[in-house]
């Protein structure tokens, strides 16, 4: 790590302040994942995106990092509420499978998504099923404790009267923290605002497990505390969300945690803003939903990767599809110089002005990762590239898009073309291996290629003149 020093926003705080993080040299970071339950949308891509630039440039400056990342696949209610259906059981119900089933296809739909936005994987993605021992613990020491109680139903409930701080972080006191802002109020608890740690399942209810309250499954906000207590500790350097996390979700994730725990949750609570579509906030009943597989069909998902960058995380994200169409311009104009600069070789020798910029760039990520800012020094660094033949000043080009902007901003700068032609030359490459097996009348793997191949969308044509390939 150099001499520049990282700010970050706190939201526990609200004020931008120094990270030094519990143990020098390491961070342990957890971020909410996805209630997987349907096909990840922009909020997603907005979020997740967001935080693999954190967790990549923590990583740059030296740190190690232990990224922690849940699967909600239990316990998160339909209107983020403590009663009614359950978003993953009423999924299964609409497509006539089972619930396991409808978590683990659209986690896998997220994880493939979040390949294509070149997103890396957690060093440890949990799922909220994996951990219900746990979170029967956590809920016994609240009870144990007396910040929790079990209803006649055989619900359990948090009393967030018995936590004076409840709601410090969204900066609410309990006077008014109201019950309307949820969708359903169960009718067993002592006041409207408590929280559910555990839920009673009727008979009709597919995921429950015993407990000693009876059958039932956790409240949506336990499962956090209790897998960032296990990987993380019970105090940890950065919790990492939504804005639209902070209330109730994050609120209610401090509260059981500092009383189970009796000491800190997380020292630093970084949220990334939400996003618009055409300055209209995104929702399935105005019509203006956007999946990612639907937008991947429009757009690379690197151009989707390079237009969120262009805002702060802090900042709203608005997807217009003319500003994005600008920024696949700015995106084609980069691309055009790292392929200018790609097969440059040699020994760079330390340029000035390619060393300035450089540091400005870095000093916008230590800036509380201000990717704006960052970007912009990417033009100047494009502009520079455009009017040189130094072939010392592209090699630094080069190594700066190698080293800084693809391991920093995940951003790899190769044209949809370019990667077409890469993959071309790559089948070439196993229709030749084919051809050799068949020569060695070693038909068996020949064929296999082909289906294989095939499997893949690539059919393969034999002809006397040789074997051709085409896309289908």
């Amino acid at each position: 790590m150099d001499n520049k020093v990282l700010k970050v926003y706190n939201t526990k705080t609200r004020e931008k302040e120094e990270f030094i993080p519990l143990i020098k040299g390491k961070v342990g970071m957890y971020v909410c994942g996805p209630t997987v339950y349907g096909f990840p949308h922009l909020g997603h891509a907005k979020s997740y995106i967001s935080f693999d630039v954190i967790y990549r440039f923590l990583k740059y400056i030296g740190y190690d990092v232990k990224y922690v990342q849940n699967i909600t696949d239990v316990g998160h209610l339909v209107g983020d509420s403590d009663s009614g259906e359950s978003k993953i059981e009423k999924q299964a119900k609409l497509e006539q499978i089972d619930p396991y089933q409808v978590a683990y296809k659209y986690e896998l739909i997220y994880f493939d998504m979040m390949n294509k936005l070149n997103v890396l994987r957690p060093d440890i993605s949990c799922r909220a099923t994996g951990h219900i021992l746990e979170i029967i613990d956590m809920v016994k020491t609240l009870i144990d404790k007396g910040f929790a109680y079990v209803t006649e139903l055989g619900n359990v409930y948090f009393d967030i009267t018995k936590y004076s701080e409840y709601g410090k972080l969204s900066n609410r006191s309990i006077d008014n923290t109201v019950s309307g802002e949820r969708i359903t109020v169960a009718d067993d608890k002592k006041r409207n605002e408590d929280f559910a740690l555990w839920k009673k399942a009727d008979d009709n209810h597919l995921m429950k497990w015993p407990s000693p309250w009876g059958e039932g499954y956790p409240g949506w906000h336990i499962e956090c505390s209790v897998m960032s207590k296990k990987y993380l500790g019970d105090t940890f350097d950065i919790h990492g969300g939504g804005m639209d996390n902070i209330f109730p979700h994050h609120d209610c994730e401090v509260a059981q945690s500092e009383c189970a725990n009796g000491c800190e949750f997380a020292r630093y609570f970084i949220h990334n803003n939400l996003v618009t579509v055409n300055g209209q906030k995104m929702g399935k009943s105005l019509g203006n939903f956007i999946t990612l597989p639907d937008l991947f069909e429009k757009y690379d998902p690197m151009v989707i990767r390079f237009y969120t960058l262009l805002s702060h995380y802090r900042k709203p994200t608005d997807f217009d599809d003319t500003k994005i169409e600008e920024a696949l311009k700015s995106y084609k104009g980069i691309c055009d110089v790292v392929n200018k600069v790609r097969n440059i070789e040699g020994e760079y020798s330390l340029d000035d002005e390619i060393e300035e910029i450089k540091s400005k760039f870095l000093d916008a990520m230590y800036d509380d990762f201000n990717t704006a800012l960052a970007i912009s020094y990417i033009y100047e660094i494009v502009k520079i590239a455009n009017k040189s033949d130094d072939e010392n000043k592209l090699f630094g080009i080069k190594s700066f898009f190698e080293n800084e902007v693809f391991n920093i901003l995940g951003l790899d700068f190769v044209s949809n073309s370019d990667k077409a032609n890469d993959d071309d030359r790559f089948i070439e490459y196993i229709i030749e291996l084919r051809k050799k097996m068949r020569d060695e009348k070693r038909f068996d793997i020949s064929d296999e290629i082909r289906d294989r191949l095939l499997e893949l969308g690539i059919e393969i044509k034999d002809t006397r003149e040789g074997s051709s390939f085409k896309r289908i």
